[in-house]
């Protein structure tokens, strides 16, 4: 990678780990003033209102990233793209705005007060223009505005969310800072793209790419938010909580897969237009093997500590978020491999149709399951659904490009990080049994897995800080 990707890669973990680690920090206290029904209750109502935010975006976040880099070197292109991509949103996201309310105002809606305040995630997904950052490859900019604003949240929290009676002032918070964040990045955008007028035409020139992109994203929205749906629904509130909590600790690794992706797609796009398929593929090629390093130490490591980690942060009334965090872990793996397959061959290449194929089965699949083992295991039979859900779309998109990418070679690359990260946790997990505090047991597991790891993969980490050496001398 040269040092602007990296970078950014830097810049959109940050961005992205931000909007993790705050209610994640937050976490332990929420869970033991408001409780797991406290947690359920927003979790179970933001769920449904992410579909209408789902709704107001399509396919943006991807299509108008691509977008964007491939016209980014061209001003007044630059311009006319932004604005025609951007009213188009601007009219869904008002259009699904009134539909919510309605649905407020005329059906007997569970937690109605809280539903009425997870609206402003709507606001926030009509002002969101994170895609144009991202198309132009200026991460740092979200960053360094949204920084103060998640930060805030963070401390507004602590001092107003006292008791259980409170979901309402967090839901307030959690909003709130969100549309707060969205409105600080505006303030750049004259500077940026600058204003061009716009017809009806331009317009709905975006419509068919964009809902051709929304199809995976609804897909996948079955498989990572419906869960929660149909565990309020099919069992109780108190399930989606420790269902809620487990994603919270799953989805900081995710978040790391996220940041490379989201900062790769502008770039392989980039180099799409100009036919540079050599580069793509040593790019795709290190991305996998660098990604696969990472997600097989996360994999294992929490199977091996997520037991006695979950009562430890969450509090004793969330013990089964740990066989949660355990059986879910395992999404890592699959998740990563399709992940850079997606952002950085499948998207930029416009082979939307097989990403479609992929994630609806895999929605279909999720779906199917959650149906048969949710009713009889509640949110265990969650983790089944998303388990199945994530192999089978890793699987389809996998033997779809495996004429067309050198996926052996893949494989073998990475197979030795799973052998050594599984290796680590045969060593790590029996220290669950030792008779001595939760914490210095968790600090024993970590520190002890950590260091076997790096030991393990000594000459792939060396190889990595040689090149990066290489690079700074050709500086």
């Amino acid at each position: 990678m040269n040092s602007g990707i990296k970078k950014n890669f830097i810049y959109n973990f940050i961005y992205q780990i931000l909007i993790i680690l705050i209610p994640l920090i937050v976490a332990p206290y929420l869970s033991r003033v408001i409780g797991a029904e406290g947690v359920g209750i927003y979790s179970y109502t933001h769920s449904i209102v992410y579909y209408f935010m789902l709704f107001t975006l399509l396919g943006v976040n991807n299509y108008g990233n691509r977008s964007i880099a491939k016209v980014r070197d061209n001003k007044e292109t630059l311009a006319k793209t932004f604005w025609s991509i951007y009213f188009f949103q601007f009219i869904t996201g008002f259009f699904m705005l009134i539909v919510y309310l309605i649905y407020l105002c005329l059906f007997d809606i569970s937690f109605k007060t809280i539903a009425f305040i997870q609206s402003l995630f709507i606001i926030s997904s009509i002002l969101d223009i994170n895609w144009l950052y991202f198309g132009l490859e200026e991460i740092k900019l979200t960053i360094t505005r949204n920084t103060f604003v998640k930060l805030g949240s963070l401390f507004l929290i602590f001092l107003l969310v006292k008791s259980e009676k409170d979901v309402w002032i967090y839901t307030l918070i959690m909003s709130g800072m969100i549309v707060l964040s969205q409105i600080l990045i505006w303030s750049f955008v004259k500077k940026k793209v600058g204003f061009f007028k716009v017809g009806f035409k331009d317009i709905i020139l975006h419509i068919k790419p964009n809902l051709i992109l929304f199809i995976p994203v609804i897909a996948v929205s079955l498989y990572k938010i419906m869960d929660k749906i149909m565990l309020g629904i099919l069992s109780n509130i108190s399930e989606v909580g420790f269902y809620e909590n487990a994603e919270k600790i799953i989805n900081i690794p995710v978040t790391l897969i996220a940041a490379l992706g989201t900062v790769m797609l502008p770039r392989i796009s980039n180099l799409v237009s100009k036919n540079e398929n050599e580069k793509i593929n040593q790019y795709i090629h290190k991305s996998i093997k660098f990604i696969m390093f990472l997600s097989c130490a996360m994999c294992f490591g929490l199977m091996a500590i997520g037991y006695n980690f979950a009562p430890l942060f969450f509090g004793n009334e969330f013990q089964k978020t740990g066989i949660l965090i355990i059986l879910l872990a395992p999404t890592l793996l699959f998740l990563s491999f399709a992940n850079v397959l997606r952002t950085q061959y499948l998207i930029p290449t416009e082979m939307d149709k097989i990403y479609i194929i992929s994630v609806s089965l895999g929605a279909l699949v999720n779906l199917i399951l959650n149906l048969i083992f949710i009713p009889k295991y509640a949110s265990i039979g969650a983790c089944f659904g998303t388990i199945a859900a994530e192999f089978m779309v890793m699987f389809y998109q996998t033997m779809a490009v495996r004429r067309k990418l050198a996926i052996k070679s893949y494989l073998k690359d990475i197979f030795p990080f799973f052998i050594k990260a599984l290796v680590m946790f045969v060593i790590v997990y029996p220290l669950n049994y030792l008779d001595m505090s939760s914490f210095l047991r968790l600090l024993l597991q970590t520190t002890l897995g950590g260091i076997l790891y790096l030991l393990f993969n000594f000459s792939y980490i060396r190889k990595l800080f040689d090149r990066e050496k290489q690079n700074i001398k050709k500086i």
